[in-house]
């Protein structure tokens, strides 16, 4: 449960506090509390509501690492692609991966089926989960013939085959990052979204805390912390900004990242798709892949990146992005047909950018993580950590609160947080957990409205149920669907510190996973939070519209399409 008490904040001093509450933030508060530390959290807005969001939904294994010969890293993709398996069952499962195969040598058939052996024997752990609904089996190539009989819109010119290998889908990426929140916050540490930084407790040369405002009513306080952890992704080098005399910076470069949804184009499979030239206004060096993942019956189709280098509040997705990429899919697979009309969700976010080359403008997506103890730069108490995947976030984390416990002086503790269950996460056997859930549900709802449920809160799905509200219909999915939206919006306010409707849209319930839900829907739910929240008909009105800026609308063309 999470309580938004900033007095808890202000009248407590901590042995650490994070700033930034995007997918590493949370991990290294859980992480941090696990290991006994008193421990803060802040974010400037909502949890995960930037980088974090803008996800693929793909927990990668790391083969495309076999390309550079990083086994390391590899290795480390593997094994936290089981960990969120194994810790967070309801929301990540085994997703099939599809590579077709054009030619022979060595990105060519045979290049390939030896890639797949050596994936095999590097992640010969992957199946240490004691449910065998998140078991991996063995990749594999299969013939053109295959692969044209399960893709026929592929190109068949030149295809020699297909690489079949398997991975795993978080089925609500935005709910896995909270559950981190949720879990930090079951182990005892104070969060709190809508809280800005805007700058730092120094003593005797030393950080000893930050300074913050409430986002939601303008009041400033101090956060006092034995170390200060700047979690804040694209915006870490404005918080270290907020240093006093030579503040050091990392230097980062950052590169925008677009994904889209549109009507499905692959089924079951997540296909990675590659061209031969760039995409047109990209520098890219990783714009030639792209994948097109199925998900919630729709399409999700990146990435394309391009260097940013404004101000990350500006942010935004543009017709020009969505072009690029539409122009891209639309090269590699020509059947495919996409428009601006198929285009269901945009979403961006930024990632570190490496090796930029200062003449041609080229760059690469940064592969490395960062983590950097500020005591170098004659800031003690301050550790930045920038981290470059979701996959990975959990084991640096680990490293994060090693590091602080070496700061302290203290014994580096052994980190378990690979193996105790999120928050929702108590689930031994998740396809046995569904199946009891759905035929014993003291309701009476029909296994089609609850499954989603089951899905997206675990084990926790019975606190929700507390907040249905009698009639509804049993099997007449509307009067299902309104009766839990209503209950999913009274708990995320009661209990998981939603503050604004796009909280609840975006973040807390399906509501806008797969585009506008219609006006009728956000003003229902708008009306459900102003009744929790005593909101006046101007506020609503106000969040209403701050969630139509997030979603790109597919209009007629007599209507504006608006980003």
């Amino acid at each position: 449960m999470l309580t938004r008490d900033l007095s808890q904040l202000a009248n407590n001093s901590f042995d650490a506090v994070i700033v930034g509450g995007g997918i590493y933030g949370a991990c290294i508060a859980r992480e941090a509390a696990l290991r006994g530390l008193s421990t803060a959290l802040v974010e400037k807005a909502d949890f995960g509501h930037a980088t974090s969001a803008n996800s693929m939904k793909i927990v990668h294994g790391g083969l495309r690492y076999l390309q550079h010969a990083d086994i390391n890293r590899m290795r480390r993709s593997s094994r936290e692609r089981t960990a969120l398996m194994r810790i967070a069952p309801h929301l990540v499962h085994p997703l099939p991966c599809l590579m077709p195969i054009y030619g022979h040598g060595l990105k060519g058939r045979e290049a390939m089926a030896a890639a797949l052996l050596l994936n095999h024997l590097i992640s010969y752990d992957r199946n240490q989960v004691d449910d065998p609904q998140k078991h991996l089996p063995r990749g594999k190539v299969i013939s053109a013939d295959d692969c044209l009989k399960l893709f026929p819109d592929l190109t068949a010119t030149g295809l020699s085959g297909a690489a079949i290998w398997y991975d795993a889908q978080m089925y609500n990426s935005e709910r896995l990052t909270l559950s981190f929140i949720l879990s930090a916050a079951e182990q005892g540490a104070q969060v709190a979204n809508y809280v800005n930084v805007t700058g730092f407790l120094h003593e005797n040369n030393r950080v000893t805390g930050v300074k913050v405002v409430d986002q939601l009513t303008g009041e400033p306080f101090p956060i006092y912390s034995e170390m200060v952890i700047n979690a804040s992704g694209p915006w870490i080098d404005h918080v270290l900004n907020l240093l006093s005399g030579k503040p050091p910076k990392l230097g980062i470069r950052l590169a925008k990242a677009v994904n889209i949804m549109t009507r499905p184009i692959f089924d079951k499979y997540a296909v990675g798709v590659s061209g031969r030239t760039p995409v047109n206004g990209s520098r890219s060096d990783t714009d030639r892949l792209l994948f097109v993942t199925p998900w919630r019956d729709q399409a999700l189709i990146g990435t394309t990146y391009e260097l940013y280098d404004e101000d990350p509040d500006m942010l935004r997705v543009t017709e020009r992005d969505l072009q690029v990429l539409l122009e891209r899919i639309n090269e590699i697979c020509p059947r495919a047909h996409l428009t601006l009309d198929d285009v269901n969700r945009a979403y961006c976010g930024l990632v570190p950018a490496s090796d930029v080359n200062p003449q041609s403008g080229r760059f690469k997506r940064a592969g490395r993580y960062q983590i950097r103890d500020h005591r170098l730069d004659g800031f003690a108490g301050l550790i930045s950590v920038l981290g470059v995947k979701y996959t990975t976030a959990r084991n640096i984390a680990e490293k994060v609160i090693d590091r602080v416990q070496q700061a302290r002086g203290e014994n580096v503790v052994s980190s378990h947080s690979d193996k105790i269950p999120l928050y929702g996460g108590n689930i031994h056997r998740f396809e046995r957990f569904v199946e009891s859930a759905t035929s014993q549900c003291s309701l009476d709802l029909s296994p089609v409205a609850l499954r989603p449920l089951l899905y997206n809160y675990g084990t926790a799905y019975r606190d929700v149920l507390r907040y249905v509200r009698a009639p509804f219909q049993r099997g007449d999915h509307r009067s299902e669907e309104l009766a839990l939206l209503e209950a999913q919006i009274v708990y995320s306010v009661r209990h998981e510190m939603a503050q604004k409707l796009s909280d609840v849209i975006f973040r807390r319930t399906e509501v806008g996973a797969n585009g506008h839900p219609g006006q009728e829907t956000l003003a229902l739910c708008a009306h459900i939070m102003a009744d929790e929240l005593g909101w006046s008909a101007t506020k609503v009105q106000h969040e209403v519209e701050d969630v139509e800026e997030h979603f790109l609308l597919s209009r007629s063309t007599s209507e504006q399409r608006s980003l």
